[in-house]
C-alpha cells in the first residue's frame, strides 16, 4: 500500500510502482494518490486530498477525514505486506501509528522537512516506522541519531529525468513549439493557493517580459491533477498571450526550456538538474506567511540553495514575487553571462550529491526486503 497526499508525492509513488512492478511481476499494490499512480497500475481506494497551510487547510477538513477512513478500512480489511508512506506527515504519521496496532511493516519514504520545522517529530517518527529512506543527503544522519534504519537513496526527481537533459530540440518539437525559439517555462505549483496566487503573476510576467523579448515564447505546463476549470478564465488570457498551457507536462516543458520562473518546491530541483536557469517565487495567505516565519528555521525555501548551502537562485517571497522583480532576475540571468554561468555550475555541484544513486528501484527493493518476498 502506497500513501503519498500531494502531486510530487504521488509522482514517487508512481515511480516505485512502477519499479516494484518490474520487481515482482503480478504484485496488487493499492493506494491513496492521483492520476500518474493510477496510470502505473495502483489500484486508488482515494484521490489526493492535500491542503497547505491554515487558511487553505479549512476547506479541506472533511476530504481529508473521509481518505483517512478509507485508509484505515484498507489497512483492517486488506493487511498490506508494507505500508509505505510518502511525505504527508500529519496524515501519514496517524496512519502510522494505525498500521502499527494492526501489525503492519511501515517504510517512510521522503522525510517531513524535520530540519526546517518541528524537529520534535524525528522521535515520533522513529517510534512509529520501521524503516525510513530519505531523498537529500543531509537527512540520513538525523534519523540515524535515534537507531532508526534509515538510507539515503537519492531523489526520484533523477528517475524521472532519466536520459532528458539531451535532446532538448526534439522536446521542444514533441510539444509543438518552435525549435529556434527561446522558452520560458512558468510553473506555479500544483496546490490550489499555489495556482490563485502565482497565476495572476505570471500572466504579468508575460506581458512584461515580451516588451523586451519578443522572440521568446512561453509555456505553462499544469499538474496532472489540477482542475483546469476553477481557472479557465485566467488559462483563457493566458493562451490569448501565445502560452502554450499543457497538463502533465512539467518535466518536457523544463527540458525544452531557457529560463524558468518556478514555486518554490520540486520543480526547483527539476530545473537544477536539467539545467535550466530559474527564479523561485512563492506567496501565502498573510497569516500563514507570518505564523510561518515564526517557526521555520532555515535561510532559505527552495531545495538547490538549501542543498547548495548558499543563495544559488534568486527566491522573491509574498510581496517581493512581483512581476516587474520577476522579469528583472530574468533579465539578469540572459544579460549577465557569469552569472548565468555561475549558476549553472552550482547547479552541477548540486547534482554530484545524488551521483549513482536509483532512488525507485532501491526503494522497491526495501520494500521487498521489508515484506519477506523471494525472487
Amino acid at each position: 500500500m502506497i500513501v503519498s497526499g500531494e502531486t510530487s508525492g504521488e509522482l514517487y509513488g508512481s515511480l516505485l510502482a512502477d519499479s516494484l512492478e518490474r520487481k515482482v511481476p503480478g504484485i496488487r499494490i493499492v493506494g491513496i494518490g492521483g492520476e500518474r499512480m493510477r496510470a502505473s497500475g495502483v489500484e486508488l481506494i482515494s484521490g489526493i486530498a492535500s491542503a497547505f497551510g491554515i487558511a487553505e487547510a479549512i476547506s479541506s477538513v472533511r476530504a481529508i477525514k473521509e481518505t483517512f477512513g478509507k485508509a484505515q478500512e484498507t489497512i483492517r480489511k486488506e493487511q498490506p505486506d508494507v505500508l509505505v508512506l510518502i511525505d504527508y506527515p500529519d496524515f501519514n504519521l496517524k496512519l502510522a501509528s494505525f498500521a502499527r496496532e494492526h501489525n503492519v511493516p511501515v517504510l517512510y519514504y521522503v522525510s517531513p522537512q524535520v530540519w526546517a520545522w518541528r524537529r520534535k517529530r524525528i522521535n515520533k517518527i522513529s517510534r512509529l516506522v520501521d524503516r525510513m529512506a530519505v531523498v537529500l543527503p543531509f537527512e540520513e544522519g538525523i534519523y540515524q541519531e535515534t537507531g532508526l534504519s534509515c538510507e539515503f537513496v537519492g531523489h526520484p526527481v533523477l528517475d524521472e529525468i532519466g536520459d532528458m537533459k539531451s535532446g532538448r530540440d526534439g522536446t521542444k518539437e514533441a510539444l509543438g513549439l518552435p525549435d529556434d525559439r527561446p522558452l520560458l517555462a512558468l510553473l506555479p505549483g500544483s496546490r490550489p493557493h499555489e495556482l490563485q496566487r502565482l497565476l495572476p503573476v505570471m500572466l504579468d510576467i508575460v506581458r512584461n517580459f515580451k516588451r523586451d523579448f519578443g522572440g521568446f515564447g512561453f509555456a505553462i505546463p499544469l499538474a496532472p491533477n489540477t482542475d483546469q476549470s476553477a481557472y479557465q478564465e485566467i488559462l483563457e488570457q493566458f493562451r490569448k498571450e501565445g502560452v502554450l498551457i499543457s497538463k502533465g507536462d512539467s518535466l518536457r516543458v523544463l527540458a525544452a526550456s531557457d529560463l524558468a520562473v518556478i514555486a518554490s518546491g520540486t520543480a526547483t530541483l527539476q530545473a537544477a538538474f536539467l539545467g535550466v536557469p530559474s527564479v523561485v517565487v512563492y506567496k501565502l495567505f498573510p497569516l500563514t506567511f507570518w505564523l510561518g516565519k515564526m517557526i521555520v528555521k532555515v535561510k532559505h525555501i527552495s531545495l538547490v540553495n538549501i542543498l547548495a548551502g548558499r543563495q544559488v537562485v534568486k527566491e522573491l517571497l509574498q510581496g517581493e514575487a512581483s512581476p516587474e522583480g520577476i522579469v528583472s532576475e530574468l533579465k539578469r540571468i540572459l544579460r549577465e553571462p557569469e552569472y548565468r554561468r555561475g549558476m549553472l555550475k552550482s547547479f552541477e555541484e548540486v547534482r554530484a550529491q545524488f551521483a549513482g544513486k536509483r532512488p525507485s528501484e532501491r526503494v522497491a527493493d526495501i520494500v521487498i526486503e521489508m515484506a519477506g518476498w523471494k525472487r
